[in-house]
């Protein structure tokens, strides 16, 4: 049973940094086999895609209001996906979710909290 977690959310004023975390575990196949991405909902809205990592890490993609603040890597020996947040701004308050994906199935962990707030 392939098992997410989040981790390193948190409260932090606008223009200020955090590191999230996704570790995986349990996983049948080795990692770098699964792309990965972090998905945010804020209260009321639509979960919205945020950025996406390729296996390999040789390929990212980022939602329009991130690209330039955010940073997506991984590192497949630690089965680890980091998402960088820098700069943030109150209209990135939200729960952030990671989500790996291999041959249509989809993982999800159970999320972890960001407020940006003076």
């Amino acid at each position: 049973q392939v098992r997410l977690v989040e981790s390193g959310g948190g409260l932090v004023q606008p223009g200020g940094s955090l590191r999230l975390s996704c570790a995986a575990s349990g996983l049948t196949f080795d990692f770098r086999t699964y792309g990965v991405s972090w998905y945010r909902q804020a209260p009321g809205k639509e979960r919205e895609l945020v950025a996406t990592i390729s296996r390999g890490a040789d390929s990212t993609t980022y939602e329009d209001s991130v690209k330039g603040r955010f940073t997506i890597s991984r590192d497949n020996a630690k089965n680890v996906v980091a998402l960088q947040m820098d700069s943030l701004k109150p209209e990135d308050t939200a729960v952030y979710y990671c989500k790996a994906r291999r041959s249509f199935f989809d993982y999800w962990g159970q999320g972890t909290q960001v407020t940006v707030s003076s």
